[in-house]
């Protein structure tokens, strides 16, 4: 074993985390917080506060929550099953739920324990860790965390298990380089996007979206078409922030909506993980209404039941180009099919949000196609394991 990184036995209290960031009614907050408090362990009472008000958009608190668990210890145990199979280790950021690749939606109910490692671009060899039978790279792709997967980089060569996802081909999920790698597939279409301050951007004949570098799940992505829609956008702004530029494809089907598609690639493979139909450009599940409309529910439940023999078969070779591109056991892209059947890809994300917690009373078509993606990547795990050994 290379003596820069260290593995050694750690009990630590489960915090279960998946139980406070499911969407439950806000009133509910005291009775968490009351619940969370009936621990002994300090770190795990800040972190699980850190995932309550994190769930409810209390963005400011969790994190202070989250600073005060980092200052007692960085080493968080967050699944630990009946029945232990695997070990893994996750290697995650200080920062927003949404910074780092939620994988106890992954691995719940399963036979695998999860623990979290905190650590930022200072660490220092040697590196004391839980131990684990595999690591897995958590960090997801921002300006904030690319210093940490450039420093992290370095020692995973001498790492003494396997590891998932390289962190520099994290940073290949960067937008604009993103762009500048699928422009190369064929039959795939990302829109054309480069990075520019604000008081480098002008207003073009075609409309265009921008966004802040950094920003997630659509905050402050808008459309811009006039001179005046610019200048109301960058007036919320400094004129010298970084922001993506992007061109506007025009993905609305004939019968008026946009259907996006999050798809799961396992060591290559897609996984459809939800279908969200909006009759609004900027596509997210929760606001799309699926949980109101019986006919995009049907429509969802039919495209999860043919997927491996429509969807999947169709853009097969896209989704090989971007596997073999990327160079990432596991990413989550969104995507839609052009009229003229490109895959339209809007983002590579190996943070990505994949879960089950929708109601199966409302989506019973759901744990079936889950259940495919949370074995996968189980058997991703055992697979990496077992070519070690």
């Amino acid at each position: 074993m290379n003596p820069s990184v260290i593995i050694e036995p750690i009990r630590l209290e489960s915090i279960n985390a998946t139980c406070f960031i499911r969407r439950q009614d806000p009133s509910l907050i005291p009775q968490l917080l009351s619940e969370a408090a009936q621990t002994s362990d300090c770190a795990n009472l800040f972190m699980k506060m850190f995932y309550i008000f994190g769930a409810y958009g209390q963005d400011v608190t969790a994190l202070q929550m989250q600073a005060k668990a980092l200052e007692f210890r960085t080493s968080f145990r967050i699944v630990s099953p009946q029945r232990t199979n695997i070990k893994l280790l996750a290697l995650v950021a200080a920062g927003h739920m949404m910074d780092n690749t939620p994988i106890d939606f992954l691995i719940e109910n399963s036979d695998i324990q999860l623990e979290l490692l905190y650590i930022d671009e200072h660490f220092t060899l040697p590196l004391k860790v839980p131990e684990h039978d595999i690591l897995y790279v958590a960090i997801g792709e921002s300006p904030k965390n690319n210093p940490i997967l450039e420093r992290l980089s370095l020692i995973l060569s001498i790492w003494p298990r396997p590891v998932i996802n390289n962190p520099l081909a994290i940073q290949k999920c960067a937008r604009d380089v993103f762009y500048e790698l699928m422009n190369k597939g064929t039959n795939i279409l990302v829109a054309q996007t480069v990075k520019r301050r604000g008081n480098d951007i002008t207003i073009t004949e075609k409309p265009f979206t921008v966004r802040p570098v950094g920003s997630h799940a659509g905050e402050d992505f808008v459309k811009i078409v006039t001179s005046g829609d610019l200048i109301n956008y960058m007036n919320k702004f400094s004129s010298d922030q970084n922001f993506y530029i992007a061109d506007y494809i025009d993905y609305q089907n004939e019968d008026g909506q946009f259907r996006k598609y999050r798809i799961a690639l396992i060591q290559g493979a897609p996984y459809i993980c939800h279908l969200a139909i909006s009759n609004h450009w900027v596509v997210h599940y929760f606001p799309s209404g699926m949980e109101k409309s019986k006919n995009k529910r049907h429509e969802e439940e039919s495209e999860m039941l043919s997927f491996e023999s429509s969807f999947a078969v169709r853009h097969q070779a896209a989704f090989d180009f971007v596997y073999r591109t990327l160079g990432l056991d596991y990413v989550v892209i969104d995507c839609a099919q052009s009229r003229t059947g490109e895959l339209i890809i809007f983002e590579a994300d190996s943070g990505a949000w994949v879960h089950a917690t929708d109601p199966v009373e409302i989506f019973p078509y759901k744990p079936a196609a889950m259940k495919k993606v949370f074995n996968a990547f189980r058997e991703m795990l055992v697979l990496k394991m077992s070519a070690i050994q």
